[in-house]
């Protein structure tokens, strides 16, 4: 070590070794997050053994300064905490001047999104997939996929909800559905008419299929599996083979993007964040605001169109440079 700290430094390492029994990679790799530190304290006239919160804190924002990626800077912090409270553990240090640190927040990615383009292709090749079924069992094996997709699409349940849904589970003559998600919530979501289309075409189809004698399904969409229904493995195996007959890169497509493609698709053409919130059975609104980054574009055009003082803009920059004008 660099500065001050170094014998309680190399202390904690071997109790890490010693009761821990951590591997020599990640003992070098703490040997070096705390020689780090320790030459960053040395900036601020400080060491190890007596730098305090701020001390920290500041360390954290050069690390940010210096490109380290969030997680990174958490894994910087983590050792800082335990090699602090090792100093505290073993009265080396009164306090822990990590305990009032926040870990630095990871960026949270945007979830991939189905164009409306793409999602009509895959229903399109699932409409066609049934026109070209060679057996009545194969042409209902694809009349339920077709059912499952539009559903999927038409009311972004999530994949456990959509394959494990009982068969009593219309409302209202068939233009609602019951779905009950996370902590056995109930919520009703509305079917669109395609939704309902495919889904009596599926019902009609499977019971076609049935044999006298044959008890009422408990499921909408029974298999032979140890749940007795449909399992969401199968359902995205197929989904992405689908995606690939129909020309989509079948790592972009999963029951969940379709999920974030109902929620993006009902944003985008004006829904209320709160509704999608329903719709999609979150419990905290923050997590449906991950989708609001599709409202971007759409209120920049409502700005620029309506908005007076937008338009004179337009307009000024236009007289300025004719070649705008001419390639509006």
């Amino acid at each position: 070590m660099r500065s001050a700290g170094l014998a309680q430094a190399e202390a904690f390492l071997e109790m890490l070794s010693a009761e821990r029994g951590a591997a020599l990679n990640t003992l070098d790799a703490y040997r070096r997050d705390l020689e780090d530190a320790a030459g960053f304290l040395a900036t601020r006239k400080t060491t190890l053994l007596s730098a305090d919160s701020d001390d920290i804190r500041a360390l954290i924002e050069d690390l940010a300064d210096r490109g380290f990626a969030a997680s990174s800077q958490s894994r910087r912090l983590s050792a800082l905490r335990q090699f602090y409270r090792f100093l505290h553990t073993e009265g080396m240090r009164g306090d822990d001047p990590t305990g009032v640190i926040d870990s630095p927040r990871k960026a949270r990615p945007l979830p991939k999104v189905l164009s409306v383009e793409e999602v009509s292709r895959l229903l399109e090749q699932a409409e066609s997939d049934i026109a070209q079924a060679g057996t009545d069992f194969e042409k209902r094996q694809k009349i339920r996929f077709r059912a499952l997709l539009e559903l999927l699409y038409a009311t972004g349940m999530r994949v456990s909800e959509l394959v494990g849904l009982p068969e009593r589970v219309l409302a209202d003559g068939g233009r609602f559905l019951i779905v009950r998600g996370k902590g056995n919530k109930e919520r009703m979501v509305p079917l669109s008419g395609p939704a309902r289309a495919a889904l009596a075409e599926w019902i009609e189809a499977r019971n076609s299929a049935r044999l006298d004698g044959d008890e009422e399904p408990e499921w909408l969409f029974p298999a032979s599996s140890d749940s007795g229904h449909l399992s969401r493995q199968v359902f995205a195996r197929d989904l992405k083979s689908l995606a690939a007959r129909a020309g989509i890169p079948s790592r972009l497509v999963s029951p969940h993007v379709l999920r974030h493609a109902f929620a993006s698709h009902l944003l985008a053409n004006g829904a209320d964040l709160r509704a999608v919130q329903e719709l999609l059975g979150h419990a905290d609104i923050s997590t449906t605001q991950i989708y609001t980054h599709v409202l971007d574009e759409r209120l920049r055009q409502l700005v620029t169109e309506h908005h007076p003082l937008a338009k004179s803009a337009i307009n000024r920059d236009e007289a300025r440079n004719p070649t705008l004008a001419r390639g509006k």
